[in-house]
């Protein structure tokens, strides 16, 4: 069955604009135009995903370098299309990709490294990456990696993706102390969904980009007003909102309340964020 056009579909991971929409969804979507589109991959650090094709708007999500993008339209200095990671609709500036992208071949598995210019940690430094990065590595030397044609890379740093981190609440607990970033996912900066969704990446698993979205992982939880039964690991989710329980009473989120990552006592955060008028804890969820 074909959907109308103006049907409510989640154009957050549906790419439909105007009457165009991704070739892939004829015959579900009706549409003006389906366009093939050209997968492209982000040569940048990070890149940002915005609402709207100009400097300055909202940033609703981040590419990492090495994560492919499907582009769909081009906009001026803008393309809108598709991560292809976490399925967000965006735009993305058109000086962030490169054509000829790589196969990953690694990814980066500490929170932060830097890219030199040669396989020495006096050379220069290009960039930084985060955790979650794509490369594709060439060669190796001196105990560096070369990456992408970019730079090398300290080879302790990557992992091949038969080897992923046993507990994603650690990986969590590694972003302490990293500023909030509304949209953000790189490790100087994330939202609350982005933690969680680049700390379960970093374990091994898929994850969507929203709060909303995450809340139908694993299974739901039947937690009184006491909020007891809660073990490391289960989630918390207020409306537009989720924690990470670090154990039985404490929790860790991104938020704009201490405007970084933060560790807190579960109890003191529900009261805070009732109080605040945003309500008590709509869903817990175990993995």
């Amino acid at each position: 069955m074909t959907q109308n056009s103006d049907d409510n579909f989640d154009k957050r991971i549906v790419p439909f604009k105007d009457g165009v929409t991704d070739q892939a969804f004829e015959g579900v979507i009706r549409a003006r135009s389906y366009v093939a589109g050209e997968i492209l991959s982000c040569y940048d650090a990070t890149a940002p995903i915005l609402s709207q094709p100009e400097h300055g708007a909202e940033q609703w999500d981040q590419l990492l370098l090495g994560e492919r993008f499907k582009v769909i339209e081009r906009k001026h200095d803008f393309y809108w299309g598709q991560a292809l990671r976490d399925g967000y609709v965006g735009y993305v500036p058109v000086a962030a990709f490169r054509s000829d992208w790589y196969l990953p071949t690694h990814y980066v598995a500490t929170l932060r490294t830097y890219v030199f210019a040669g396989p020495n940690l006096k050379s220069s430094i290009l960039c930084a990456l985060s955790l979650n990065s794509l490369v594709n590595v060439t060669k190796f030397e001196n105990g560096f990696a070369y990456i992408n044609e970019m730079g090398w890379v300290f080879s302790n740093h990557l992992s091949d993706f038969e080897r992923f981190a046993d507990d994603f609440v650690a990986v969590a607990e590694s972003y302490i102390n990293a500023p909030y970033q509304w949209g953000g996912r790189e490790s100087i900066g994330l939202d609350c969904s982005g933690l969680l969704q680049q700390a379960l990446y970093a374990a091994g698993y898929g994850c969507p980009r929203d709060s909303d979205m995450q809340a139908r992982l694993g299974i739901a939880l039947e937690v009184g007003s006491d909020l007891k039964g809660l073990v490391r690991g289960d989630l918390v989710f207020w409306k537009g909102h989720v924690a990470i329980m670090v154990d039985a009473e404490h929790m860790i989120h991104a938020n704009a309340h201490h405007m970084k990552v933060a560790v807190e006592p579960l109890n003191a955060a529900v009261t805070r964020i009732d109080s605040c008028g945003s309500g008590r804890p709509t869903a817990f969820r175990r993995l």
